[in-house]
C-alpha cells in the first residue's frame, strides 16, 4: 500500500488517499475514478509532499538506550540506597571493588562526585530487584 496526498486543482483542498502502488493511482486517476471527496471534481493531482522515510535504526530509541543499559548493569549488583555507603567504601579500600547500582540521593551524589569517588548517573530509571514480577 502507498499514501498519496492530492489536492483538488479546483478547490484547492488536500486530502489523503490509500493505493496498491503508484500504477494503481495512475490507473484510477486516468479512467477518472479519482475525485475531490469535498466537491467531487476529477481535477485531482498529486499535492507535493515530504517523504516518509524513518532514519536507520533510529525505530525505537529509547528501547535501544534501555538495552544498553542492561547490558551494563548485567554483571552490576544491586545495593538500593546503601548505594553511597558502598561506592564510599570501594573508593576507600574498605571492601572489593565490584560493579554496584543503587539509588542516591542528589546530595549523596555531589558529596561521592566531590570526593572524587566514580560514579555515573543511569539514564533511564531502574526497578530495584524485588520489585519485579
Amino acid at each position: 500500500m502507498i499514501v498519496f496526498d492530492l489536492q483538488c486543482r479546483d478547490g484547492g483542498e488536500t486530502f489523503e488517499a490509500w493505493f496498491r502502488s503508484g500504477a494503481d493511482y495512475e490507473e484510477q486517476r486516468s479512467a477518472g475514478l479519482i475525485e475531490c471527496p469535498f466537491c467531487r471534481s476529477a481535477n485531482v493531482e498529486k499535492a507535493p509532499m515530504a517523504p516518509r522515510v524513518p532514519k536507520k535504526g533510529a525505530a525505537n530509541p529509547i528501547a535501544r538506550l534501555a538495552s544498553m543499559q542492561a547490558q551494563m548493569l548485567k554483571d552490576s549488583r544491586w545495593v538500593g540506597d546503601k548505594f553511597a555507603e558502598t561506592a564510599r567504601a570501594m573508593h576507600n579500600g574498605d571492601v572489593e571493588r565490584e560493579q554496584v547500582h543503587g539509588s542516591a540521593t542528589l546530595e549523596q551524589a555531589k558529596s561521592l562526585v566531590d570526593e572524587g569517588v566514580p560514579v555515573a548517573p543511569l539514564p533511564l530509571p531502574v526497578t530495584p530487584p524485588n520489585q519485579v514480577n
